[in-house]
């Protein structure tokens, strides 16, 4: 859970983006970062394998708000989309603070969304996390491509919990930093309950 550096009167949030492979994860943090001040983020760091692309993780660090006089920052993280690095995934979710389940909107993409919620929720047990528990909120990437699915259908088999929900277009920033803002809000709202 969340890190507290009393030195620097900081306290550190893990916000995860999980799903399916290319469905747009690094698209919403890469456009985080184009548009967030130099002074407000750190680096962006990028892990790749040779044979997968989705194989890394970024890291971006953005201040938002205080708490009993300690500033937030939140360390924005993506997983590999592909279910056979579900060791980097579970490694990715130690210590997460809230998660953003990015779903590909593609009527081709359905399983992949469905079984990479599955995914989550097991790696999350897995972790000793109660996904129903923690800030979670779902975006619906690629809104804007034909063969978009319906939003009430997506909505029915993948928001089985009415969590808050984002349709967006990561390419073009459409929805990408109201999903930030909304699971971080969260993450606040948790932080001040365990004050």
């Amino acid at each position: 859970m969340s890190f507290i550096n009393y030195a620097s009167r900081e306290i550190n949030c893990k916000i995860v983006y999980y799903g399916p492979g290319l469905c747009g994860k690094t698209t919403n943090l890469q456009y985080v970062y184009q548009k967030t001040a130099a002074d407000a983020k750190g680096k962006m760091i990028s892990l790749a394998t040779e044979t997968e692309r989705t194989l890394f993780f970024d890291f971006l660090p953005l201040a938002l708000g205080e708490i009993r006089g300690f500033k937030t920052r939140f360390h924005l993280y993506t997983v590999p989309g592909q279910v056979f690095y579900d060791a980097s995934r579970k490694l990715i979710l130690k210590g997460v603070d809230g998660v953003v389940f990015v779903a590909d909107s593609q009527e081709e993409r359905y399983d992949a969304n469905i079984e990479s919620l599955d995914n989550l929720r097991y790696n999350m047990t897995e972790q000793g996390y109660d996904l129903d528990r923690i800030p979670f909120v779902i975006q619906y990437n690629k809104r804007d491509l034909p063969n978009a699915m319906p939003l009430e259908e997506l909505r029915r088999d993948l928001n089985t919990t009415g969590v808050p929900e984002f349709e967006a277009c990561a390419a073009t920033g459409e929805g990408v930093f109201e999903t930030l803002k909304a699971v971080a809000k969260l993450i606040l709202i948790d932080l001040k309950k365990g004050q």
